[in-house]
């Protein structure tokens, strides 16, 4: 990665935006190896700033729906632009797109994204196939751009991922956005309006999601020993993390209840994915040292 001052200052807004709004990401991917840190982080923000668009800082500030697609279809347009010029104004998809640069992130794995975030403008309640589509471009996109980080990030030029890879990161990000659409199910259908699974149809939907969900983790689970050595501990911490939030909605019936992963039970879990890789895991700095958050 490039050490101009601008581009250091765009990795260091990325990186921010992480730090304010996951704790369970942002602590796996402190897990990473400095190859591929800065750009998972890059990733990262981009699409949680769409996420605003269509889920929060835009409806709170009033922004109405048919402005809100002009906004979301503004920073996609700008997007593409910037990884053409290798530039852009913005910060965050000036970050981005150094690491789309980088590691081999297309227009194919951008574009269904960025479909996902339009739906939400559009569709309140999803069928099987609508609930598909959406987290096919929310979420599974969103793994295989991370994976071509893991396997691109330092190469002269960018390859294709292994099948089993690519298998493996669809998966995991499918577990991950089913698993959020149980936990913030007060949220979506509350504040939002809106149905991802159904799960107001009874216990039956939510054990059959629950069981989808369990399936997709262990064969995403099967597929981390053949990531590369600088990657294994965080995604093992991050399967670990969804995997205990799917445990605790397993055990709990009020489907409005958002579970939570204590932080020493974060902490342990961590610990078990560094020894199960065989993988030290990487020193901190001592408290007085460290920077607060941005």
């Amino acid at each position: 990665m490039s050490d101009s001052l601008y581009d250091e200052t765009a990795a260091a807004a990325a990186a921010s935006v992480i730090r304010a709004y996951s704790t369970s990401f942002g602590l796996a991917t402190t897990l990473l190896g400095p190859r591929v840190r800065g750009h998972v982080r890059n990733v990262y923000a981009l699409v949680r700033v769409a996420d605003e668009i269509v889920d929060g800082a835009a409806d709170a500030a009033g922004v109405p729906l048919d402005e809100q697609r002009r906004v979301l279809d503004a920073l996609e347009a700008e997007t593409y632009a910037a990884i053409d010029r290798g530039f852009s104004a913005n910060l965050v998809v000036h970050a981005f797109a150094r690491t789309s640069r980088e590691c081999g992130i297309a227009q194919v794995h951008i574009e269904p994204f960025f479909a996902s975030m339009r739906t939400d403008l559009e569709r309140a309640e999803h069928d099987d196939a609508s609930h598909d589509d959406y987290v096919y471009g929310s979420a599974e996109v969103v793994g295989l751009m991370c994976l071509q980080v893991f396997v691109n990030a330092g190469r002269v030029s960018p390859r294709d991922p292994d099948p089993d890879l690519v298998s493996g990161a669809r998966r995991l990000g499918a577990a991950f956005q089913d698993i959020n659409f149980l936990r913030d199910h007060a949220d979506d259908s509350g504040r939002l309006g809106r149905d991802y699974l159904g799960v107001g149809v009874g216990a039956e939907r939510r054990i059959e999601v629950l069981a989808r969900i369990d399936a997709d983790l262990d064969a995403a689970e099967a597929t981390i020993p053949l990531l590369p050595a600088d990657c294994r501990v965080a995604v093992a911490t991050a399967h670990g993390l969804f995997a205990s939030l799917a445990d605790r909605l397993h055990r709990t019936e009020d489907v409005d209840t958002r579970v939570r992963v204590p932080n020493p039970v974060k902490a342990a879990i961590a610990v078990r994915a560094a020894v199960a890789h065989r993988t030290l895991l990487p020193a901190r700095r001592p408290a007085s040292s460290r920077r607060s958050p941005a």
